[in-house]
């Protein structure tokens, strides 16, 4: 299972938006067979999507994968997950963060994830939690906040179904 997941990082395929992955959809991603945030995962190891990565957000990540209770269920064991890590880091673009825009969310444990994808340029950031995000004080019409599956939907309509674990 983990090399049909990380294979396709070997696939060459033309970037085409740049986006955050919140941890909540790869948590998701790893601890599911499927559905959307597998999906979203995936677009990012075949060089689909272009993720961003920042400081603050890859140490949330590497906070999450030490917290075993989460992935009781996950069928990958603690260093396949952490094998997946490092496939998704070596597709991600380091932006830095030079400006802070606070405060803006009521968490701000999450604030950290708007500035990366206003940094970067983002025109999504995917998340299970858009409730919360998009209730920021300041608005970027630029950036698009969606769940997994609202993204794939706009995905496939824009893109087909690139998405296709077969594929």
């Amino acid at each position: 299972m983990l090399a049909a997941m990380i294979a396709p990082v070997l696939s060459s395929g033309k970037m085409s938006e740049h986006l955050v992955l919140d941890t909540n959809v790869f948590v998701a991603a790893l601890r599911t067979g499927g559905g959307a945030s597998r999906a979203v995962f995936r677009l990012c190891l075949k060089r689909r999507c272009q993720p961003l990565m920042g400081q603050k957000l890859l140490t949330e990540f590497e906070d999450v994968l030490g917290r075993a209770e989460l992935f009781r269920a996950s069928p990958l064991t603690a260093k396949e997950r952490e094998e997946l890590l490092d496939a998704l880091l070596s597709v991600c673009e380091w932006v830095p963060v030079f400006f802070l825009w606070r405060p803006n969310l009521p968490d701000e444990g999450d604030n950290h994830l708007i500035e990366l994808a206003v940094a970067g340029m983002a025109a999504a950031l995917v998340t299970q939690n858009v409730r919360d995000l998009r209730q920021g004080e300041l608005r970027f019409p630029q950036l698009s906040i969606q769940t997994p599956a609202e993204f794939m939907t706009r995905w496939r309509k824009q893109y087909g179904n690139d998405d296709d674990p077969s594929s």
